[in-house]
Parts: C-alpha cells; sequence; structure tokens
C-alpha cells in the first residue's frame, strides 16, 4: 500500500477555505459635490475626504457573493496524489458542490437537486482520522451494502461488479489489499480494526446506518476505507463539478504545508502553456452507477 498522504489539497485561507480568485472592479470618479461658500480657512481646515459611496457598494456585493460562492456553495480543491488515477489526476483543480449532498429544507428541496450519496459517486469528504485533511474517493458501499474482494474483483450484495473506471497498476496479488476482508498485513488507521471486528459477516463488510465505504480508483494505490474504515455521512461535503483547470505537477509541490511555494509557482509562470493539460480543461466530472 502506498502510504502517501491521500488528500485533497485545499489552498491556504481561514478554516481551509481557498483563497478566492482575482476579482476587479472598475473605480468611479466622485460626483462633484455641491459646496456652499465658506470661508477659506475653514474649507481647508476640514477638507474632507470624499469616497464614492458605489465603490464601496459593489465591493462590499463582490466580496458577499465571493465568501458565499466559494464557501457555501461550491469550492475549490488541487489533487495533489494519484489514488483517483486515471479519473483525476495530481494536479486537477477542481470545482466542488457543496450543495449537491446537503438535507433539503422544506422550501428548498423542490427548488434545488438535493441527492442522497449513491454507490459509485465520486465524493469529496473530511479524512475520518484527521479531519483537518480533505479527500476524494470513489463511494462504493452505502448503508446496508455487503463488499468484499476476490483478487481484486469487487463484489458487491453477493455479486462481481463491472468497473470501468479502475485502474489496476500493480500485477501482484496483495492478500489484504486485493482479497478483502482478510487478516491485515498493513498498520490500520482510525475505525479499520473496529471495521474488521464488529462489520464482517459471512466474508463481507456490511457498511453500518450512517456510514460509508470509499476507495480509490487506482486500487492498487490508494489510502481508503480498507486500511482506515468508513466514511460517516456527516463527514462528506460534496461532489466535484469539474475540472477548471489541470496542470502537470508533482504530489511534492502541491502538498507542500508552504503557504506560497516559490518554486511551484516559478515552475507555473515559466511552463504554464506547456504543462496546462488543455484537453482537460472544463471537464465534467461524472460519477458512475454501481448496481
Amino acid at each position: 500500500m502506498d502510504e502517501n498522504q491521500e488528500s485533497i489539497a485545499v489552498p491556504p485561507g481561514p478554516d481551509h477555505t481557498p483563497e478566492n480568485s482575482p476579482v476587479t472592479a472598475a473605480l468611479e470618479s466622485a460626483p462633484n459635490a455641491t459646496e456652499t461658500v465658506e470661508p477659506q480657512e475653514s474649507r481647508e481646515a476640514q477638507r474632507p475626504v470624499y469616497v464614492h459611496r458605489g465603490v464601496i457598494a459593489e465591493w462590499t456585493v463582490t466580496i458577499i457573493l465571493l465568501l458565499f460562492g466559494t464557501t457555501t456553495l461550491v469550492q475549490a480543491f488541487v489533487i495533489p496524489t494519484g489514488s483517483m488515477e486515471d479519473t483525476l489526476l495530481i494536479g486537477d483543480h477542481l470545482l466542488v458542490d457543496k450543495l449537491a449532498y446537503a438535507p433539503p429544507g422544506p422550501i428548498t428541496k423542490s427548488i434545488l437537486p438535493y441527492t442522497p450519496v449513491k454507490r459509485g459517486d465520486i465524493i469529496v469528504f473530511r479524512y475520518p482520522v484527521d479531519i483537518t485533511q480533505t479527500f476524494v474517493k470513489r463511494c462504493i458501499g452505502v448503508p446496508g451494502d455487503r463488499i468484499h474482494l476476490v483478487n481484486k474483483q469487487l463484489f458487491l450484495n453477493g455479486h462481481a461488479v463491472n468497473e470501468p473506471y479502475v485502474y489496476h497498476k500493480t500485477e501482484y496479488i496483495d492478500s489484504y489489499r486485493d482479497n478483502f476482508p482478510t487478516e491485515p498485513n498493513a498498520h490500520l488507521l482510525g475505525g479499520a480494526p473496529d471495521m474488521l471486528a464488529n462489520h464482517v459477516q459471512n466474508g463481507d463488510v456490511v457498511v453500518p446506518s450512517g456510514y460509508y465505504f470509499a476507495m480509490g480508483d487506482n486500487r492498487d494505490s490508494s489510502l481508503d476505507s480498507r486500511y482506515w474504515g468508513f466514511v460517516p455521512r456527516e463527514n462528506i461535503i460534496g461532489k466535484p463539478l469539474v475540472i477548471y483547470w489541470s496542470y502537470d505537477a508533482t504530489t511534492e509541490a502541491l502538498a507542500d504545508p508552504q503557504i506560497l511555494n516559490w518554486s511551484h509557482l516559478l515552475d507555473m509562470i515559466e511552463h504554464f502553456p506547456t504543462k496546462t493539460r488543455w484537453s482537460r480543461t472544463l471537464r465534467l466530472v461524472r460519477g458512475y452507477p454501481l448496481n
């Protein structure tokens, strides 16, 4: 198993909220004010500084919309690892729909297209072992589902499943990773020991109520539910909508904890046209239904 971090990098900001993209607003000159006749000394002493009210209003609305839009409706993330290859590549920049799985209210349920989390959806969630990290995986099992693997083949609720999105990049069979659940041969994290001890029936992992089972599409190199257990429903943030930009970068550059990675910035300035994956720009991200 690849022990590299499998998190989605979130551009730095308060509460891991990504920085807003640059927005410009045209400044308008202040209108001519009607002046009253005052002594010269009085006028020079006061000399009020006029700020065009329209500028303040425009910036206020812009900031509110940006803050609301990028923290409540959608959020930007970048993929720093290869656990979802080749569906999502290192350097894919995503917009994530944070309302897709939100609980509907009495009015919004008939206006907004809320949906339950479904098998085959690509989901973005807080890593159960460390909620400061954000992961992206594919939802393989919903509450009540029975899951096991035999020689890399997924069995869901008793039958083999076709997974055209899965890539197996190693030829050897790992006794735990590829024949799951069995006796673990690697260090387990979070709720994985409890999952194996209390949620295995007749050779299947049974997903409990309020939880989901997630795995990476790069099935042979993914730190996923096999190793840290189930995803709580409350940890799920949303699902990717679109790859708005894709840049050929390394995991080291994208996972660097520094607020500003100068080497990565210089690399983008120098190689932006050649390292940008133009064919992936504005590519929609869709799930694949599993039955």
